[in-house]
């Protein structure tokens, strides 16, 4: 009858689940439950085959419905027995394909029976003996399944000792006399895995040193040949199954004979790989166990060993790596099978080997942005971008790269120990890392955007990434180092770091993050309180001439646009948001030389964030302040105005924002000195830009540009000086007595609002006295007309008398 699996398990299901492994088997699984009536009519067919000796294609597929449907049906002692009497057959020629099936629904059996008979187990045992004797039937899945049941049979917790000694024997001499048929598939690696698995948790301690031998010796011809990490993992998540049930099943002799044969013992045979991953598994399942006694003692031990031979193993891995460089073929699989082991074993005592190991696995393997750049750029217009595409899809599918964070977190635990060296080490790593993702994504995001979309896009998810590895790492660093006990040499270095790295980054920054907004927060409130600190992060800032016509990294086949450079914009744009936190810091020489060239440059840029941000900045610098070089300071910011008005109005309203204009000159009438030439020259450019619009954009909606600038030089009647205030009067009259009635009612209604409201008792006076008079020549103006003749002369009119 079909029923829900009971708390039983299949080993080797659960390790391909752990492992990531998306390949399930030759045997096809099902999609939904089977019917009751179907599996009662799968066996009555089987049933009747064996009667009548029919093994015909009926026969076949009641057996593939039954292990499709394995996950939900129950075997009992009747059907079981009913199995081995069609293994037993001699006489009898069978497909090929039928005896491992049968093998499969024999395992069903054992791993959900409460109390299996024994005398079917020496049946089936005896019955298996039988078929892998016989040659002609002998192939690589029936071999692992053979495997996997004498394993599953060894056990079995009811099973006498005698019994599993015979199953122990049956799995040993399969492993040593067939192992070249169990290796040649790769799909059967988890399936003989499991075998082994139940084998080495069987209370005997008979053959376990043969089985060790075979698990971690089986390894030896692939190490260093592959990077797939899920092979490891299996070995990882086995052994996390295995000490388990020791732990569970208080087996201290075999978690001391464990340790004393794989953790402490270099044997030549055994592969480093497994038995890494095995170190690996045996802290997993010891990290969420709490014993008391001699298995506490025995565990405490165990753990001390495993970590051990992970550092020597890190030790191994970093004498033939390069630190500060991409990994070669043969180090690339050990540094990914070291990360993926870090990213599911849980906590281990920090080292330097560790750490090191850690950071190269992450910079070279877990974002491999070197190796994918350096192949692309090398290989653009020659070889097809195909199999490229397929080597990115396949990284981001990977579990590897899907474990990402708990890798980045396993690196950050081991950072925050270790020592002051070895953390200016990787710190040093990461910042180089940044430093290189910016150089070589510009390239790549121009030569590939708007011909391989889809090739970009799958690289910039692995940048993203990365960038989130940066974050958390960042704010790490910053709990380490930006604390009142650390010197303050220490604390700027790392703020500067940790700033220019952000900038090198920024543009794979799509969500807003706690981690970065906290490390933000950090680092710009440490360099808030140097000059020198402050002076070395805007410094970093690209040269013009780099923006605008870089050297060396951009081959001929690309026409540069420096405005279409999103990477660099992204950058560029990070230091005109940073910057005007610290502007009060930033000598005037210091923002002339350094900021102002690209300040200008950005105000063009057609992104309106980055120009609206260049307005900012400009902003920040007119309304600060220093008591050391204010007639410099006073001085550059008069001279910065003139062509603040000219660069922003040249592109207005195409491309320089409102706001952002509308901000810069509200500030610069506020911080100019009284009577600043700036403040008129700014004046005047207003007016003269209004006036290229045609009067039915002045007297149109407020989103109008021209009727923007007409309300713009309104509200400054209540900002400039009283010395600018004659001037600004008479520049609003020329326009005012052009407008149509409507607009005119409407603008003087605004002006007389402003000083009905205004407290000043020395402009008010004049401001009345000129909206009369302003007031009678508009009325006149309309009463005589609106030839352009008669416009001009009440237009002088105005001036004169005002």
């Amino acid at each position: 009858m079909a029923r829900k699996a009971n708390n039983s398990f299949f080993l080797e299901e659960w390790l391909r689940t752990a492992s990531g492994t998306k390949v399930s088997g030759e045997l096809v699984k099902q999609n939904s439950d089977p019917s009751a009536r179907s599996i009662i009519q799968a066996w009555s067919e089987i049933r009747e085959s064996l009667q009548n000796h029919n093994f015909d294609t009926r026969y076949l597929q009641a057996l593939r419905a039954l292990v499709s449907s394995e996950s939900s049906i129950h075997v009992a002692d009747p059907q079981a027995k009913l199995l081995i009497s069609i293994l037993a057959l001699r006489d009898v020629s069978l497909p090929s394909e039928s005896y491992t099936l049968v093998l499969r629904l024999l395992y069903v059996w054992i791993r959900k029976a409460f109390r299996p008979s024994q005398a079917l187990v020496g049946s089936a045992v005896q019955a298996i003996h039988g078929v892998v004797d016989d040659k002609r039937y002998l192939h690589p899945a029936l071999v692992a399944q053979s495997v996997l049941l004498s394993g599953a049979f060894a056990c079995v917790p009811s099973l006498s000792g005698d019994l599993k000694l015979l199953c122990l024997e049956l799995l040993c001499r399969l492993l040593e006399k067939e192992s070249s048929l169990v290796g040649s598939q790769e799909v059967l690696v988890p399936v003989v895995l499991a075998g082994i698995g139940y084998a080495l948790s069987s209370s005997l301690d008979v053959h376990y040193i043969r089985l060790l031998d075979f698990l971690f010796g089986i390894w030896l011809e692939s190490e260093g040949s592959h990077g797939n990490v899920t092979y490891g993992l299996m070995i990882l998540h086995l052994i996390e199954w295995v000490v388990s049930g020791y732990m569970r099943s208080n087996y201290v002799n075999k978690i001391s004979l464990f340790m004393n044969e794989v953790l402490e013992t270099s044997k030549e045979n055994y592969t480093v790989l497994a038995v890494f991953m095995a170190a690996a598994g045996v802290l997993r399942a010891s990290a969420a166990r709490f014993s008391t006694g001699a298995q506490s003692f025995e565990i405490s031990k165990l753990r001390n060993s495993a970590e051990k031979r992970m550092e020597f193993v890190a030790q191994l891995i970093m004498s033939n790596v390069n630190v500060t460089l991409p990994s070669t073929q043969r180090e690339g699989p050990l540094l990914k099978y070291f990360a993926i082991a870090f990213a599911r074993c849980g906590p281990v005592s920090s080292s330097a080997p560790l750490l090191l190991c850690l950071a190269s696995a992450l910079l070279t393997q877990v974002f491999p942005a070197g190796q994918i750049y350096d192949s692309f750029c090398k290989a653009f217009g020659k070889d097809p971008i195909g199999p490229r595409l397929i080597w990115v899809r396949e990284h981001l599918s990977d579990v590897l790269f899907n474990e990402s964070g708990a890798i980045t977190g396993a690196f950050c635990n081991q950072y925050s120990s270790a020592s002051e060296e070895n953390k200016y080490i990787v710190e040093n790593m990461i910042w180089d890392f940044c430093q290189n993702l910016y150089l070589q994504h510009r390239q790549i995001a121009l030569l590939l955007r708007g011909i391989e979309d889809t090739l970009l896009g799958d690289i910039e998810k692995i940048a993203e990434s990365s960038f989130l590895m940066v974050v958390v790492f960042a704010l790490a660093v910053t709990k380490q180092w930006l604390k009142p006990t650390v010197s303050r040499e220490r604390k700027m270095e790392t703020s500067v770091k940790i700033l220019v790295s952000f900038s090198c980054v920024e543009y794979f920054r799509h969500i807003r993050l706690p981690e970065y907004m906290e490390t933000i927060r950090e680092v710009i409130s440490c360099i808030q309180e140097d000059d020198a600190t402050c002076f070395s992060f805007v410094e970093s800032i690209p040269a013009y001439d780099s923006l605008t016509n870089p050297k060396d990294l951009f081959t001929q086949q690309i026409e540069y646009e420096w405005s279409r450079d999103d990477v660099q914009t992204s950058r560029i744009l990070f230091y005109l948001r940073v910057i005007p936190t610290c502007i009060g810091r930033l000598s005037a020489s210091a923002f002339r030389r350094v900021v102002t060239s690209t300040m200008f440059l950005c105000i063009g840029h057609p992104n309106r964030k980055v120009a609206r941000a260049s307005h900012t900045l400009l902003v920040a610098f007119l309304s600060s302040a220093r008591e050391s070089e204010e007639d410099e300071r006073d001085q550059l910011k008069e001279h910065l105005i003139f062509y603040y008005m000219q660069r922003s109005l040249e592109v207005y309203p195409e491309i320089t924002p409102f706001e952002g204009l509308a901000s810069g000159v509200a500030t610069l009438v506020r911080h100019l000195p009284a009577g600043s030439p700036a403040i008129f020259y700014s004046i005047h450019s207003l007016v003269e830009k209004a006036s290229t619009f045609s009067s039915k954009s002045l007297q149109g909606r407020k989103s109008d540009p021209g009727n923007q600038i007409l309300e713009l030089l309104l509200r400054l009647v209540s900002l400039v000086d009283i010395q600018v205030l004659p001037y600004l009067m008479k520049s609003l009259a020329h326009l005012i007595i052009n407008l149509p009635k409507e607009r005119q009612n409407m603008v003087l209604g605004e002006l007389y609002g402003q000083v009905a409201e205004s407290d000043d008792v020395i402009r008010k006076p004049s401001l009345v006295s000129w909206l009369q008079s302003l007031n009678y020549l508009c009325s006149n103006n309309r009463a005589e007309g609106s030839a352009s003749g008669s416009t001009i002369d009440t237009s002088n009119q105005l001036a004169a008398r005002l």
